[in-house]
């Protein structure tokens, strides 16, 4: 597996102008991709199955061979989602975060599916103007997302889409209560501009993994020791793979499994991440135990 280490300032030529952090690179290694036809927001993964996302529809497909097998299909049951995006799958269950992008005021909420018969089972509500909710993850006993929010003005509006500064990071109770939020560094904000935070996965190192809505790269995040900004800890790159968009990483593998998409190619990717090398502490109890909930 190649890894790429500048300990020196990077400087990266992206989207005309510099993306400049004093932060290690790493190279993730491709392993498998699959053509899907719903591939365009996000995908989630299980033991045997992965599964495709797009804003109001979603594919189940066998791991073994990519094969589609089962789908639940908003248009048909009359829209009532209007933007999934970034999933996983704890308990028999695959959790989508939802919004309705790009429409206002915003509104989000958690959508819950049943993976064996793929029903809609369950949701719950964020009610409005917090941003738009673009993925979550369960982890350490809480679940964790992010409200983004866009300097993109909208068709029919005169002002930027909450702004991008004000994305956030949010740390949940087991009922979807908000208990913590964190920003994100100012050059990721940056970077992201004018769109923002689209995908998130907290890998088995205990670091938090992050995604932008358009470059194949990852953002390797720490909670920080003090204060309300995350601390970015490395950079994992994906050439030729990796769209932004929602990532999920496979925890019922022993090594470091993420999956991820291409929303211009609609294929999705299984990618083997890097080691992280430890640069600063992390935040104490964040940290305890490398088992997560086998799916």
């Amino acid at each position: 597996m190649k890894k790429i280490v500048k300990a020196a300032l990077l400087l990266m030529s992206l989207t005309g102008h510099a993306f400049a952090q004093d932060v290690p690179v790493y190279e993730a290694e491709l392993l498998t991709k699959y053509d899907t036809f719903d591939a365009i927001q996000a995908v989630a993964v299980d033991k045997d199955h992965f599964y495709a996302i797009n804003d109001f529809r979603m594919t189940k497909h066998r791991k073994s061979d990519g094969e589609p097998v089962m789908q639940w299909d908003g248009e048909e049951r009359g829209k009532v989602l209007f933007h999934l995006d970034s999933a996983m799958v704890l308990d028999g269950k695959l959790y989508a975060a939802h919004s309705n992008y790009a429409n206002s005021p915003m509104t989000s909420s958690i959508e819950i599916w049943d993976v064996e018969t793929m029903e809609h089972v369950g949701a719950g509500s964020f009610g409005i103007n917090r941003g738009s909710f673009t993925w979550l993850d369960y982890y350490m006993g809480s679940w964790w997302g992010t409200f983004a929010n866009y300097d993109r003005v909208q068709d029919g509006h005169r002002e930027p889409y909450g702004k991008t500064e004000n994305t956030k990071v949010v740390k949940l109770s087991e009922e979807f209560d908000i208990q913590q939020s964190w920003t994100l560094p100012k050059h990721l904000l940056d970077r992201m501009t004018p769109m923002s935070n689209s995908g998130g996965s907290w890998g088995p190192d205990g670091y938090l993994y992050l995604t932008a809505h358009d470059y194949g790269e990852i953002y390797v995040m720490q909670l920080p020791k003090a204060g309300s900004v995350l601390h970015h800890a490395a950079t994992v790159k994906i050439e030729g793979a990796l769209e932004g968009q929602g990532i999920a990483f496979d925890r019922t593998q022993k090594d470091s499994i993420l999956w991820g998409i291409n929303n211009i190619t609609r294929e999705v990717f299984k990618m083997k991440m890097p080691k992280i090398e430890k640069t600063v502490p992390f935040q104490e109890g964040i940290i305890r135990s490398n088992n997560f909930n086998k799916n």
